[in-house]
């Protein structure tokens, strides 16, 4: 049997990077899969490659009217939505604290922070109507052991770890488990701006700091988040999973 058969999963950032890994995987797993970018072309194409019983469109994470539309269509679609993938993301690029300026932040803190609480607010109400679901945010190494330059980023990130083991406690009586992975920097299209320039310079001083040697793939991503989405986590909820080749250690 496959581990996400008769699951609905709404993977926000799906058109690329990660969130494709995980709607990928989850497809192949039984899942009907609801595809979410800022890029309606990028989550549509998304969609269509991965096939049967998998939708996409546009959607600002940011902002709760496209949120609360996502939820809708979701339910409107399938009937239900048993899975959240809070994976959108965004950074600015890595520099002095100080040279980022106040629109930037409050965009990364929009993206990675706010939208948890939009779909928080446009999710649980179904799930407890369902009589439980999954949240499974996205957070990062950064949020764990901090690099320099990306001082930022890595407040926003803290806080994907702290609202997600919060929301663990408070939703569990709900059989609503709530978990976070905290990926290692990876082949996405956020990599150039983690690192400041994408030279081979870079990428062996980001690589040297990840005892493994590598960067993470979107499909280690997926496995991890497979792991967490299915039944047979069923007793796991408010961790944060590093998936981050020993780079905490």
């Amino acid at each position: 049997m496959k581990r996400l058969e008769g699951k609905v999963a709404l993977v926000t950032g799906a058109g690329s990077g990660f969130g494709l890994g995980i709607a990928e995987t989850f497809a192949r797993e039984g899942a009907k899969v609801v595809i979410v970018d800022i890029n309606e072309n990028a989550a549509q194409d998304a969609a269509k490659n991965i096939g049967q019983d998998t939708i996409g469109f546009a959607a600002d994470v940011s902002k709760a009217a496209d949120v609360n539309a996502a939820v809708q269509k979701t339910v409107d679609a399938f009937g239900k939505l048993d899975i959240v993938i809070n994976n959108a993301g965004i950074s600015h690029r890595n520099r002095p604290m100080l040279e980022v300026d106040e629109a930037e932040f409050d965009r990364v803190f929009a993206v990675n922070v706010k939208s948890i609480y939009l779909f928080a607010q446009a999710a649980v109400p179904q799930m407890r109507e369902q009589g439980g679901g999954v949240f499974i945010n996205v957070g990062s190494t950064a949020g764990l052991r901090p690099r320099p330059g990306l001082t930022w980023y890595n407040g926003s990130k803290g806080a994907v770890h702290t609202i997600t083991k919060s929301m663990a406690v408070e939703l569990a009586p709900n059989r609503i488990r709530v978990c976070a992975l905290a990926p290692v920097a990876g082949e996405t299209p956020l990599l150039s701006t983690f690192m400041g320039e994408d030279t081979p310079q870079k990428r062996e001083q980001f690589i040297n700091s990840i005892p493994l040697g590598r960067f993470s793939t979107p499909q280690d991503i997926a496995n991890a988040a497979l792991y967490l989405a299915s039944d047979e986590a069923s007793m796991i909820t408010g961790v944060v999973l590093e998936v981050d080749g020993g780079r905490c250690i």
